[in-house]
């Protein structure tokens, strides 16, 4: 079976041509969006994941990461005499403004916490240059590679600028380290508060670290149950919330499914209109073959065949661009990657609209009679 579809495959290879070029454009715009909505659902609820705390302890009625309420200090001494908690440390977020030296200024967001957890606000693993102790130096921040167009195009260690009218320095360099529309700058909390002119009575959030990973579940509930007016989250959860959130009130989910609804539909139209193009071309073989003895359920499974050869093909060179379409631009800041589930999911999808497709020719063979190729 195999050996005869290819052979009519290559038959015609104009046709061959135009079902595996619709093949691969489907692939590829179903996979362009789909990384691009990876990427930014990531950075949805990439502060509640990315900051190493087990338990967030946020304002009663925040359920956004990106959207934090503010805190009495007073909490975090409830708080730290919970049974089951190991440390609880506060965090303070705020927005400002910086100017730069070039004439430009931009927005950013400063995370502060105290000297001993800055290494809890970002892993080795996101620092490009510089020491994470170095954020004691006088008005010292952190900048992000990725935002540098923020952040004067300059984020070289030693760089001054002004935050709210405030000396600042750069002294460490993140990359990777960002949040929803954010350009995060880390700093101590007592220079967060200098910076944003916050009040010392209040903070953002609470970090919490438990004793027994296993009892995070358990000391969350302790925490929502003895402390008024505040909402314990597991990190996971809180992430996954701040997801949930923005895109029920965004058109980000819409925009994304629309288009790749028309990208299927698209490569239905073009895979089934081309096979089916094919097959009026060929309606002399399908004839013999009929002829010869071959039935309805044989032809089908011919035509089946090409379809999953061409989906193969298709697949795979689509696949390839996809691959260099993510490493270009990996190097903007859009990082995204594609688990071996969402690969199969994108095979399986491709490979439907192509037998989808397919049943135009189907129906227009099926009604071949053997005689046709007397005729």
């Amino acid at each position: 079976m195999l050996k005869i579809a290819w052979k009519f495959i290559k038959f015609d290879k104009a046709k061959s041509i135009g079902v595996v070029v619709g093949i691969l454009i489907s692939t590829f715009l179903i996979g362009q969006q789909l990384g691009v909505f990876i990427f930014l659902s990531g950075l949805m609820g990439a502060l509640a994941t990315d900051v190493k705390a087990d338990i967030w302890v946020v304002d009663s009625k925040t359920d956004d990461v990106n959207q934090l309420g503010r805190l009495d200090i007073r909490n975090l001494r409830a708080i730290q005499g919970i049974n089951g908690v190991k440390e609880a440390f506060p965090l303070i977020i705020a927005g400002a403004s910086c100017n730069f030296k070039n004439g430009t200024s931009g927005a950013i967001t400063l995370l502060g916490v105290d000297e001993t957890h800055t290494n809890a606000l970002v892993g080795n693993d996101k620092i490009m240059a510089g020491k994470i102790s170095d954020l004691q130096l006088d008005g010292a921040v952190s900048g992000e590679f990725f935002e540098k167009k923020n952040l004067g195009n300059n984020i070289n260690l030693g760089t001054n600028f002004e935050i709210n009218g405030k000396r600042a320095l750069f002294v460490l360099q993140t990359k990777g380290f960002r949040g929803f529309g954010s350009s995060f700058c880390i700093t101590t909390i007592e220079r967060a508060r200098f910076f944003s002119n916050q009040s010392p009575n209040t903070i953002s959030a609470v970090l919490v670290d438990v004793e027994n990973p296993k009892d995070i579940d358990k000391v969350v509930a302790t925490i929502n149950q003895n402390v008024f007016g505040v909402h314990a989250w597991p990190s996971q959860k809180l992430a996954s919330s701040s997801v949930k959130k923005i895109l029920a009130s965004s058109g980000i989910a819409l925009s994304t499914g629309t288009l790749i609804i028309f990208a299927l539909i698209a490569g239905f139209f073009i895979i089934g209109l081309t096979l089916y193009s094919s097959a009026l071309d060929r309606l002399k073989d399908y004839g013999t073959l009929k002829a010869i003895g071959a039935d309805n359920k044989y032809i089908s499974k011919l035509i089946l065949t090409q379809a999953m050869l061409f989906t193969f093909v298709g697949f795979i060179i689509g696949l390839a661009l996809l691959e260099g379409f993510r490493f270009g631009v990996a190097k903007s800041g859009l990082i995204f990657s594609f688990s071996p589930l969402v690969l199969l999911l994108m095979f399986a999808a491709i490979g439907l609209i192509s037998l989808s497709g397919s049943s135009f020719a189907l129906i227009r063979i099926r009604s071949v009679e053997p005689a046709a190729v007397f005729r």
